[in-house]
């Protein structure tokens, strides 16, 4: 079956941060693509190869790991360099705590 010809009648729903949709979203745009479209076009070649249509190792799982990790001590890197102080019971409130 060919996903990106065959009629599209059913919804299928996820969740997913809003700032990565956004970044997604930007990302399948310069490719003249919707997030809809891309995740279509996953769905396909899902099928093409009978499963994912890469390979999931350890290796990427890493490369997940020491990514977020970046971006965790961009933030830490961020917040150290504010200046602005907050109330010790703010920052539990704003975390949930």
């Amino acid at each position: 079956m060919d996903i990106a010809s065959s009629t599209k009648t059913d919804m299928f729903r996820m969740r997913i941060n809003p700032e990565i949709r956004q970044n997604l979203e930007a990302v399948y745009a310069k490719n003249g693509l919707t997030l809809t479209d891309a995740v279509n076009v996953f769905f396909q070649q899902s099928l093409n190869a009978g499963g994912f249509p890469f390979s999931v190792t350890a290796d990427n799982a890493e490369l997940i790991r020491v990514k977020a990790l970046n971006h965790l001590m961009k933030e830490l890197d961020v917040g150290v360099a504010d200046t602005v102080s907050y109330p010790e019971n703010e920052v539990y409130r704003t975390l949930g705590i």
